[in-house]
């Protein structure tokens, strides 16, 4: 946005702010809602500090391509109903619209449907290019999904080459049409919960940075590395590993990049403080949001059964069991599973309620798009209204109770304001 503390020039005061004895780690937050956009941007203004929104390509896309789960997002309706969110509670700090997982193979139909690589990096240029084109600000650029390379590392040359020729193609397209600046964000290989060597990442980097040179291309404001970290069911399974994040962020930082870890799901208050001295300098968060929204719903739909019991509800909606069919039968949540539940049947989940509650939690937010759910929920806010509840701000202030957390464990209150002040 014009005027306003740009993506680099943010990343560029967090890596001078270590120089001077402080630190915070941004975050970046899967956009799962309408309601989660309200949440951040309230928090946001109140405690100054700046947003980014990660959205994946299978949440926010272009309409030829299938748009995206997440309220039907195209890259310019998102860009539209953010700035709307953002100007509907008076915030007017420095948010940023970033592509998480942009490249071939991320949409899930692509990767299914084992295009070839020409066709998924031509839809991934294509993809990206309507990014650019809809003001995002920051491009993460993730050759590591490859349907010829199930349950394999990408060879790093491969990652090296796919990377290098998308960034290029893009930074030519850019100035070509006149188009703004953005940030990228790469990285050697995809977050499985181990952990990156700094060899192997000084090698993705040093290799890297020539590349990117010789085409005339910019180095990356964001790197990822691995730090231990991984998200299954609604836990945080991963063992995080201090001396290793620190490494790898000082690694960084000697190229004028900053580390960046993703699946920071559901860690605890211990490990969130440990990022300061870590010097990482943003995290990625997304489940972890929806969850909390589908709770929200869960326990308004008790309150919702409480009324009808006390003949206070006539009509009562049937959220609770729309929501939950409608997200297993999405099947989004194998992602999330262990072992051999990846494979479970829609059919059996169904027929087996306490599994059918567990998915219902770790999945709930891919169904909140859909039209059956928005009418229960409709119906749900209304009963509520009646009995002078206000079921759309609790679920508001609910999910903001674990952004107010890493807000609290990452140092970020007031960094907005630290950052141009060292800059």
């Amino acid at each position: 946005m014009p005027g306003r503390l740009s993506i680099k020039q943010a990343v560029r005061g967090m890596l001078k702010l270590q120089d001077s004895g402080d630190h915070a780690t941004m975050i970046g937050i899967g956009p799962m809602s309408p309601n989660l956009l309200q949440a951040a941007f309230e928090l946001a203004r109140d405690e100054d500090f700046p947003l980014m929104f990660i959205a994946s390509r299978n949440q926010v896309d272009m309409d030829e391509l299938g748009a995206g789960y997440v309220n039907h997002w195209d890259q310019r309706r998102f860009a539209a109903d953010i700035r709307k969110a953002a100007d509907e509670v008076g915030y007017d700090g420095p948010y940023y619209l970033c592509r998480d997982h942009g490249g071939p193979w991320q949409r899930d139909e692509e990767r299914n449907a084992h295009l070839s690589e020409d066709a998924a990096m031509e839809i991934a240029r294509r993809s990206f290019v309507a990014d650019m084109e809809a003001g995002f600000d920051l491009l993460m650029v993730d050759p590591t999904k490859d349907p010829y390379q199930t349950g394999k590392v990408i060879p790093l040359k491969v990652v090296l080459r796919r990377t290098v020729d998308l960034i290029d193609y893009l930074e030519r397209y850019r100035r070509e049409h006149n188009l703004p600046e953005v940030a990228y964000e790469v990285g050697t290989e995809e977050t499985n919960g181990g952990l990156t060597t700094t060899d192997t990442y000084e090698e993705f980097i040093s290799q890297l940075k020539p590349e990117l040179e010789r085409r005339g291309c910019p180095m990356p404001t964001f790197i990822v590395g691995q730090t231990g970290t991984l998200t299954r069911l609604t836990e945080q399974v991963g063992h995080y590993n201090y001396r290793n994040a620190r490494e790898l962020a000082d690694m960084a930082k000697r190229y004028g990049v900053g580390l960046k870890e993703h699946n920071a799901d559901y860690l605890d208050d211990v490990t969130l403080l440990e990022h300061i001295p870590a010097h990482v300098t943003a995290s990625n968060v997304a489940p972890q949001y929806g969850t909390e929204e589908t709770r929200a719903y869960l326990k308004l739909c008790d309150v919702e059964q409480l009324l009808v019991d006390n003949d206070l509800c006539g009509d009562p909606s049937d959220l609770r069991h729309v929501l939950l069919v409608k997200a297993i039968k999405t099947e989004r949540w194998r992602k999330w599973m262990c072992g051999g539940d990846v494979n479970l049947q829609v059919d059996d989940i169904l027929r087996d309620e306490e599994l059918s509650l567990q998915i219902l939690d770790i999945s709930g937010h891919y169904a909140f798009d859909d039209p059956e759910v928005k009418e229960e929920l409709a119906t749900l806010y209304r009963n509520l209204a009646a009995q002078g509840i206000d079921g759309q701000r609790f679920v508001v202030e609910h999910i903001k109770r674990p952004l107010r957390q890493h807000v609290v464990g990452l140092n970020l209150t007031g960094v907005t304001t630290r950052i141009k002040d060292v800059l």
